[in-house]
């Protein structure tokens, strides 16, 4: 799937073109094919039609009306393969070929094929302006319903051929960038099981059962496990994702409506940790007390939603824009309200690059000031000694380091989709604790 295609189109509409022929004298005569990086289609154009024989040729007329659609890259292979070989025998149509393909340079930059998420918002918000909603979404949970409608909108685009490919994941498992190849249908089922975690902290079932593991690899495998032993995983790719996709699907929405009865303001309520997903805050249980505010869970599976929707159009090769700045901006504050739990994390693992400094609790210690830039962006100053030290206006002042960067690029690092060489990060200051918070950073990701 690719952002240059025009219009919209059926699953097996679309091909890869073949390359380009030369003429008698040895010149290039077709014009080299347009750059395609999403996998070839299969069938015909409706416009295919045979010739007077029914023997499958094309006549001039039939080839002359395909210039156009060849131009845009939207023929099939063999209707490509007919044009292209008509092009070396008949000079007109290569110089009207040429022509066309140096007009389809001029219809404009790839663009994404996915709605502005700004659009749904503002859509939405005419629409309750006009009629109130009898239980409005909570502004916690926006975030959460936005992403799903937009991995959603993004699986209604995929087609036929495209539900096979491989989906490449990636995270920090350690000190290690961890590799996994998986199935739409595998992240969809990946998703399945970590919101089952949520859904079992707000009464709904889970759906790998009351006694399922909160380790997110366990639960993935678990659901994997139950899939195939149902016969799940069976049958072309396609059928076997929609399955997948009904069932994240109808978990999500549910998982929606239950923010809209509970309602409520940002972590006004507060759950266990132990129903709860205990890898949010890392460290929670012995640094801040073992409950977590209920939006923040919503805010996570946001977080995972979005981040996996982007697995997926990558494999696809589609562009999938970032949040809504105003979502965005909460998926920043939460990832870096989890960075103190990590440094400390990795600090007790011996794995941190400066020295440890005792403090009191509750008192201030070194900070970092972490400046993110963008429509999500913020100030944020991020202890160094302990997740409980105190940030006061003069550690705030007296930050040993600054760390910038953009939004987008934060939260890839929290994801583990980026590490802290490839990320374009501008710090000055201490380096060693720069590293730290970067590698603190990574150490969030998970599965």
């Amino acid at each position: 799937m690719t952002a240059a295609r025009p219009g919209s189109r059926e699953p097996g509409d679309q091909e890869q073109p073949g390359g380009g022929g030369t003429g008698a004298a040895g010149a290039p005569r077709v014009p080299a094919p347009r750059q395609r990086t999403g996998p070839e289609r299969t069938g015909a154009h409706p416009g295919a039609a045979p010739g007077p024989e029914g023997d499958g040729r094309l006549t001039h007329q039939e080839l002359m009306s395909l210039l156009g659609v060849w131009a845009l890259d939207a023929c099939s292979v063999q209707e490509a393969a007919c044009v292209e070989a008509h092009l070396n025998d008949c000079a007109r149509c290569a110089d009207e070929a040429l022509r066309l393909r140096d007009a389809v340079t001029l219809l404009g930059p790839p663009r994404s094929l996915d709605l502005d998420p700004q659009l749904r918002y503002g859509v939405l918000e005419s629409a309750l302006a006009r009629r109130p909603a009898a239980r409005p979404i909570p502004g916690w949970a926006a975030p959460y319903d936005a992403e799903a409608a937009r991995l959603d909108a993004l699986l209604h685009d995929i087609t036929a051929d495209e539900w096979d490919i491989p989906v490449r994941v990636r995270w920090f498992g350690g000190e290690e960038r961890a590799r996994r190849s998986l199935t739409i249908a595998q992240v969809l089922d990946h998703l399945v099981a970590m919101d089952g975690l949520l859904a079992r902290a707000v009464g709904l079932p889970d759906p790998l059962g009351a006694q399922a593991p909160a380790d997110p690899l366990e639960r993935t495998e678990t659901r994997w496990r139950l899939v195939t032993a149902a016969g799940g995983d069976t049958g072309p790719a396609r059928v076997v994702a929609a399955r997948a996709w009904e069932d994240w699907r109808e978990q999500s929405r549910e998982l929606v409506r239950a923010a809209a009865r509970r309602g409520g303001r940002t972590g006004e309520e507060m759950l266990p940790v132990a129903d709860c997903d205990p890898g949010i805050f890392p460290g929670l249980g012995a640094a801040a007390g073992p409950r977590i505010p209920l939006s923040d869970a919503y805010l996570n599976r946001a977080f995972a939603c979005w981040t996996h929707a982007g697995d997926i159009a990558d494999a696809v090769d589609y562009p999938y824009e970032a949040p809504l700045g105003a979502h965005l901006r909460l998926l920043v504050d939460l990832t870096a309200r989890r960075l103190p739990g990590s440094i400390a994390g990795r600090r007790r693992a011996g794995l941190a690059t400066t020295r440890a400094r005792l403090t009191t609790a509750g008192a201030p210690g070194r900070t970092v000031h972490l400046e993110i830039e963008g429509a999500g962006g913020g100030d944020y100053w991020i202890p160094l000694d302990s997740p409980t030290a105190a940030v006061t206006r003069v550690a705030a002042r007296d930050a040993v380091a600054q760390v910038a960067l953009a939004d987008v690029e934060f939260c890839r690092l929290a994801a583990g989709r980026l590490s802290p060489a490839e990320a374009a990060v501008a710090g000055q200051g201490d380096q060693a604790a720069i590293s730290d918070v970067l590698s603190a950073l990574t150490a969030l990701s998970r599965l």
